[in-house]
């Protein structure tokens, strides 16, 4: 099974999954986890999905991944403004995504609208014993 299909696969489970509890970490963002499973064939590795609803003008602060954390994220509906590392800020809207290299720094995260709401799925593949796949940063 080659990444292409595992991301599949968990595009579609999380869209049968039942919703975990959500968290606020920053003003105007929900994070519902949706999905977690070890990779059968990739020892130590596990796929971790979840949900990022952002109110409108809505934020997370900044934050750093895991060192192991490679990161998927599709945007589900809206536009998102982003900026990882010391690359430029780019907005993102509905069916375009982007990725994030293990032990980046995500500078900006936002809603980019003030007036509608915006949602992205992030997916993890990460070392199976990480359990805190993202820090903020102060």
């Amino acid at each position: 099974m080659n990444l292409r299909s595992v991301l599949g696969a968990a595009c579609a489970t999380v869209a049968f999954s039942i919703a975990l509890p959500a968290t606020a970490h920053g003003t105007g963002e929900t994070v519902t986890p949706n999905f977690e499973h070890a990779i059968p064939n990739v020892p130590g590795k596990s796929l971790t999905a979840v949900v990022v609803d952002y109110a409108p003008g809505g934020a997370s602060p900044s934050h750093e991944h895991a060192k192991s954390a490679f990161i998927y994220a599709y945007i589900v509906s809206g536009a998102i403004e982003s900026q990882v590392n010391d690359g430029p800020k780019r907005v993102y809207h509905a069916g375009e995504s982007f990725f994030e290299e293990p032990g980046s720094l995500h500078r900006v995260s936002r809603n980019a609208s003030k007036t509608r709401p915006a949602k992205l799925l992030a997916v993890f593949v990460a070392d199976t014993d990480d359990k805190a796949l993202t820090t903020p940063v102060r």
